[in-house]
């Protein structure tokens, strides 16, 4: 008996797909992700930290989007779903469905148990690929821990965090400020 190889899907194939599925999934090279449930505390920050952005930007050409805006790391074909992506000026998408989001300026993941490895290492290379990104934020779920990879001129990324509930890391990439006590408005966090 021989085994056959699995069939690898093309873009266009994954994206009619998710366009009638009833579950989010990412696809990379021919192949597609289930992506797993979000608890509690990662949805209160995600709502938490769209409503600070959201608000801080009225007035400006950008635009924030939660959770469902897929994004297409068009140099490599990594198709994801961020927490929380940001644009500036005029949102580029991937074709005439307006759900594929090409330019973000800004990239926020809440990170949990099951995904921080990934968020931190595999995707954020796939992310940094991206020309109009340039912040890149990972968020704590269970302590309050915010860090944020900023572009430099030279291509490298800097890194900077808070970790106190009364402090406030600047997203400096959209000229807002992010203060931990809102981050983490009702969310349980662990002790000690």
């Amino acid at each position: 008996m021989s085994l056959q190889p699995k069939p690898r899907l093309t873009p266009e194939d994954y994206l009619a797909l998710e366009r009638s599925a009833d579950f989010k999934s990412e696809y990379f090279n021919g192949e597609i992700f289930a992506m797993p449930g979000a608890s509690e505390s990662h949805n209160t920050i995600v709502v938490n930290v769209s409503s600070e952005i959201r608000q801080q930007l009225k007035k400006r050409p950008c635009k924030v989007y939660a959770n469902d805006m897929r994004v297409k790391v068009d140099p490599t074909g990594l198709y994801t779903y961020p927490d929380v992506v940001v644009t500036c000026g005029k949102a580029q998408f991937d074709d005439t469905h307006l759900d594929t989001l090409l330019n973000p300026i800004l990239i926020v993941e809440v990170l949990s148990d099951s995904t921080e490895a990934y968020d931190r290492g595999r995707k954020f290379e796939h992310y940094r690929k991206l020309d109009s990104l340039v912040e890149y934020v990972l968020i704590a779920q269970n302590r309050p821990h915010i860090e944020s990879y900023r572009r430099q001129a030279d291509q490298q990324w800097l890194l900077r965090e808070c970790s106190e509930l009364d402090g406030t890391l600047r997203l400096l990439s959209i000229d807002c400020d992010l203060a931990l006590a809102e981050v983490y408005d009702k969310v349980e966090l662990l002790e000690g």
